[in-house]
This record gives structure tokens, sequence and C-alpha cells, in this order.
């Protein structure tokens, strides 16, 4: 990529000057896919973005094959990955939605697993089969087993920003759900805008929220969706609010098999371009990233939803 193609650097002397990009295309994009994606596509992604400088990518979810059938062929990926990266390929995170889905994962020597929550009780037991407060009873002894094999555990909660279903989600109902995962003994939280609708005075509410429940915004990941157009803006507020994490997708891949109103999420390329502008660390190539997103839209048959990625795919190559 030519200079012309980057942003002028004009930094916010308010922001963090690091930020952590948490990469999910791999498993939060690919799982909402029509198709199913080959397994040796799925791992070329995955090698492609770690090539790219993605710090953390998270691979594939251990999730009963009747609810995410385009991620059915997780044992076989992570030993794929395994060969392809070696002892590397222990240190991606995976998502387990049970015991079940955590034993099949130390038994493959994964490093670092996910579980996932919801604020709300519709979206727990459209998810889960659970309700609001059965889910951290199905949780506690997963973030026990894992942490006692080693392992980082990470929540995510959905719905933080709204449900389809149960329209306003309450601030103070969401920060109960993060502290009672909080409380089992994960290591971080990453808060769901799973439909796309927070803004950023949403956001800015949200973290002080935590941050008067004694949770500080280290702890913090935020996940957004841009169904709204808002995922930036909300990661710039969020920014300003000390969060210094961020879920994004390559090429904005993503959305969630269970709540049809979201559509993808943070562009990976858009949310490096901010941050490049803003003089904010993160340690992934651009250019390597844009093309990266580049191939994977021609596996997929359809253009890159990135603004970034359609300002300058044909620039980058593929």
């Amino acid at each position: 990529m030519s200079e012309t193609t980057l942003p002028d650097v004009v930094p916010d002397a308010g922001l963090p000057g690091h930020v952590t990009i948490y990469e999910v295309g791999a498993r939060d994009g690919l799982q909402n896919e029509a198709t199913t994606v080959s397994t040796q596509t799925k791992a070329e992604l995955i090698t492609r973005l770690l090539d790219a400088g993605a710090p953390i990518v998270e691979a594939t979810s251990f999730v009963h094959p009747k609810w995410v059938p385009q991620l059915a062929d997780a044992a076989e990926l992570m030993a794929l990955l395994a060969n392809r990266l070696g002892d590397r390929a222990r240190d991606l995170p995976v998502l387990v939605p049970n015991e079940r889905g955590l034993e099949r994962a130390l038994e493959l020597g994964c490093r670092h697993v996910a579980i996932f929550g919801s604020a709300t009780e519709t979206f727990a037991r459209k998810n889960l089969n659970r309700g609001l407060d059965g889910q951290f009873e199905m949780f506690a002894p997963v973030v026990e087993r894992a942490r006692d094999a080693g392992a980082t555990v990470r929540g995510y909660v959905s719905m933080c920003f709204g449900d389809p279903w149960e329209g306003r989600v309450p601030i103070d109902q969401v920060v109960t759900a993060g502290r009672r995962l909080l409380d089992l003994g994960i290591d971080q939280l990453s808060l769901g805008d799973t439909i796309g609708a927070g803004t950023p005075g949403h956001v800015t509410a949200l973290i002080d929220a935590f941050r008067a429940a004694g949770v500080t915004p280290d702890r913090l990941a935020l996940h957004f969706h841009d169904t709204y157009g808002q995922a930036l803006v909300n990661t710039y507020a969020g920014l300003r609010a000390g969060v210094t994490t961020y879920d994004a997708s390559a090429g904005g891949l993503g959305g969630c098999p269970y709540a049809k109103s979201a559509t993808g999420n943070l562009a990976t390329e858009d949310l490096v371009w901010m941050l490049d502008g803003l003089g904010i660390e993160h340690g992934v190539d651009l250019g390597r990233m844009i093309e990266t997103s580049t191939w994977l839209a021609g596996r997929l048959g359809r253009p890159s939803p990135s603004a970034v990625v359609r300002a300058l795919g044909g620039a980058a190559g593929s």
C-alpha cells in the first residue's frame, strides 16, 4: 500500500496509547455464513490473520454441530492448525459452551477458552437453553475446571445494549450479569452489542456503571456490531472511557445465528484505520489485513462489508 492510502496521524491525548485487537472473524464471522467454509480455508484464514499481526485470533467453537454446523469441524481444524503452527496453535482461543465443549478443547491442549453468556432471559434460553440464572450454574464448573487445568477464561455477555425480543436492557442488569461471570473467576469480560443498537453515550454509561461496581476498564473488552453504523463511534467512546481491548472481525464478517437482526461485526480494517489515524499502537498490518479479507471475500463469493476493504482492496491485491 502506498503512503497516500494511509490516514494522517493526529493523536488524541485523552486516549490510550495501545489497544489489543481480539480477532473473531474465524469464529464469530464464519459461524454466521450460509455456506460452510472448508477446514483448509479456515486454517489458511487463521494463518493469514496471524501473519498480518493479529495478536489474538479466536479459532473456533466446540459447540454441538446441530446448533452451529458451520463450526462442526472444530477438532479437525485445531489438529490442522497444530500441524501448521506447532505449539502456537494451543494459544488460539476457542469458545466452549459447556463442560463437554471444554473437555474437547482441553483434550486438544487449548490454553485459552471463552464462555458465552447473556444479559437477558430470552436470549439465554434461545442460545443456551438455560434461564438468566441457570446459565451461571452451567458456567461455574466450566470456569473452575478450565482454571484448574491452567487455561485462561474469557466471558462474553451478549445483548448488553438491547435485545430484539425484550427491547431495552437496563444497564444495572448488564452489570449484574457481568459481575456474576467475573465472580466465577473469568479473566476478561467482553460486552457485546449483539444487535448493534448501542450509541456512544450508552457505551460511556455502561462502562461507568461497571467502574462504580468495582470493575475497572482493564477487565473489560467491547464487542460491537455495525447494524446501525455505530461500531466505530462506539469504539471511540470506549477508548475515551479507558477500555483497551476490542473484538473485531476481518472484513466485517459476522452476526449471530440466534439473533437475525444482528449484522456484521466491527471490521478489523475499519478499526485499524481509525487507530492508525489516532496514533494508537496495535500491531496489525493494515495492508496484509486487507489482502486477507479480499482473499476471503473471493472464497465466499461476495464483497467484503468493510468500508476500508471496499476503498483499498483493489490497491492491496489478493
